[in-house]
């Protein structure tokens, strides 16, 4: 048989468990399920397909929880089996496993004869199985024994019904031969929950304990009572059997000659026995998924998408060893880093607030500086009047001037270490931005502290350095002034004034509007330049350097860290590492099913 129906079955009994009951549930998977009452052979008959004897045995209900059976095939090595409770821990010896589902079922249900619903997962690995799901279900029963509830009849077979009654789910209906078939609950329950017979399989055993003089023919030929799929017959290992120890290679054995030598059942040798039913139930499993190809196909590529895109938001796993933190550490960094560039370059938005600022909030921040204030009349002939202290002026009062424009252009600071500011509030707000936009920082709480202080640290050192150089271009425009701007007043003053008129002359409000006009003017010149020059001078410090070296102090510091100072860094939650991991195992299993299922899809 293709390899798709282990593989496929395999999916749903994935780390995340329980989840193969919830898979199943949701009629996603596929499996089989037995339906018998108790003493009807029903241990006997998957001990038969399995070949190995592992399940408890004893009187009344035995089986009280169900049992999900997975069958692996390999191609070779030693037989061992897996309990899902047990992950880490192989059972070679079948007595012990034995022992263990007896040891599972009483840590649920207590050592009273109590039934539960809490499914027991074990796998088996074998050269000899065919790959198979089996479910196990307790034995449907008429009467509640010692120690069980009123309700415990109706408890099993409501069980039993929320199995077999999802459509996914195949049946295997046992029934003993040596008690009328028309009193099978089995059968009874199979017809109520598959009336059309699409996914019943009758099974029929104890065939060698009927009463001397009657067979079974008319029921394994279909003319008793017809089921869509041929009935098997199977022929079990006595009590006296099991208690001697015989194996079950000679078992089956032992039944191939029942059937091929008895004269009743001669003909029909080829399709009975445990043997023959594993491999029909394994072709039939085989088919159902074929013709359900498409379904599983999208349900698989979905989980697929669901595991991948969580495994994404958590992060790829911690190394071990200091290097390989180091460069953990190094990258996350470095995407931190590069989305920031990225709101800056206008990749990502926020960039264009910096411009913002230059373009709209320091222009009006200049426009509202209230230089008239600075230029009325009296404070003009005031400072002109100390800046000439004894000795008035004699042509131009220069000191005057220089008076003027340097306690008019001073107040040009306090929009300059606006704009400092705002750009800085900015940056401050795009690099937590980044923090926020980089995945892999929510990984490592104290990684993603430690970078976002240390991008916060050099954007302060930026700041400063900015708001100094900014600063020092206003004070260079009052350090120095531009004479040429003013070389025409003499001239205006040789054409329309006379020097030989009385110096006080020279304070007259016609006078002092001029003084007024041409420092206003000079004034405002300055301002165009420093409009144009200090956001020139906050990129340089502040935008420009941000996107140069933004971590480069981190990047220095963190190459001296020891290896304790590194994992401190990558303070992972454990939960996390251990979802990650488990959700890395179920990925592996569902993409191994989505390759084999394709297989199944392209194969004829």
């Amino acid at each position: 048989m293709h390899p798709i129906v282990p593989i496929g079955l395999s999916c749903s009994n994935g780390p995340t468990m329980p989840p193969y009951l919830a898979i199943l549930r949701k009629g996603s998977w596929i499996c089989l399920a037995s339906l018998s009452t108790t003493s009807s052979g029903k241990s006997s008959v998957l001990e038969s397909v399995v070949g190995k004897d592992f399940l408890p045995r004893g009187s009344g209900i035995v089986t009280r929880r169900p049992l999900v059976l997975q069958l692996h095939k390999i191609d070779e090595g030693r037989e061992y089996a897996e309990f899902m409770h047990l992950p880490r821990k192989r059972f070679t010896d079948f007595a012990a496993v034995r022992q263990e589902i007896s040891d599972e079922t009483d840590r649920e249900t207590g050592r009273s004869k109590a039934i539960s619903t809490v499914p027991i997962h074990l796998s088996i690995f074998s050269p000899n199985v065919v790959n198979l799901t089996l479910i196990d279900l307790p034995g449907l029963t008429k009467v509640a024994v010692d120690g069980q509830a009123e309700s415990t009849v109706k408890d099993i077979e409501d069980m039993v019904r929320s199995f077999i009654e999802k459509p996914n789910c195949i049946i295997l209906a046992i029934s003993p031969a040596n008690q009328d078939l028309a009193t099978s609950d089995a059968i009874k329950i199979s017809r109520e929950v598959d009336p059309k017979g699409e996914r019943t399989f009758g099974v029929l055993t104890k065939i060698d304990l009927m009463d001397q003089g009657t067979n079974a023919v008319d029921i394994l030929e279909g003319r008793s009572y017809k089921l869509q799929f041929p009935w098997i017959g199977i022929v079990n290992r006595s009590q006296a059997d099991i208690n001697k120890s015989v194996d079950m290679i000679a078992a089956r054995r032992r039944e191939r000659e029942y059937f091929s030598s008895s004269p009743e059942y001669r003909h029909l040798a080829n399709r009975m026995g445990s043997e023959h039913l594993g491999r029909v139930l394994s072709k039939h499993l085989e088919v159902v998924i074929k013709s359900r190809i498409p379904g599983l196909q999208s349900l698989v590529s979905k989980t697929i998408g669901e595991l991948e895109a969580e495994l994404s938001r958590l992060g790829k796993p911690i190394a071990a060893d200091a290097g390989g933190k180091l460069y953990v550490i190094m990258e996350i960094s470095r995407t931190f880093d590069q989305i920031f560039k990225e709101h800056l370059d206008g990749v990502r938005s926020g960039g264009e607030k910096v411009y913002g600022v230059f373009d709209n909030q320091f222009p009006a921040a200049l426009k509202r500086l209230q230089f008239d204030k600075y230029l009325s009349m009296d404070n003009i002939r005031k400072l002109i009047t100390e800046a000439d202290g004894y000795q008035p002026h004699l042509i131009a009062p220069e000191q005057g001037y220089r008076r003027l424009i340097e306690s008019s252009l001073i107040c040009i600071r306090g929009p300059a270490e606006m704009a400092v500011d705002a750009v800085h509030g900015i940056l401050k707000d795009l690099a937590q931005k980044s923090i926020n936009e980089t995945t892999e920082l929510k990984q490592y709480p104290t990684l993603r502290v430690e970078v976002a202080n240390a991008a916060f640290e050099s954007l302060e050192r930026m700041k400063e350095e900015s708001k100094r150089a900014t600063l020092q271009l206003v004070d260079m425009e009052c350090g120095y002034l531009t004479v040429d701007f003013f070389r025409k007043l003499p001239q205006d003053i040789d054409k329309g004034g006379n020097p030989t008129h009385s110096l006080f002359d020279r304070y007259n409000d016609a006078y002092l509007r001029r003084v007024g006009h041409s420092v206003l003017s000079y004034v405002n010149m300055v301002c165009s330049s420093l409009r144009i020059a200090i956001p020139k001078s906050i990129v340089y410090c502040q935008v420009r350097e941000a996107k140069r070296c933004l971590l480069d102090h981190f990047f220095a510091e963190l190459g001296a860290k020891e290896t304790r100072h590194l994992a401190k860094l990558l303070d992972e939650d454990p939960a996390v590492m251990q979802r990650r991991t488990l959700l890395a195992k179920r990925l592996e299993l569902y993409r191994s099913a989505q390759s084999e299922i394709e297989a199944v899809a392209w194969s004829k």
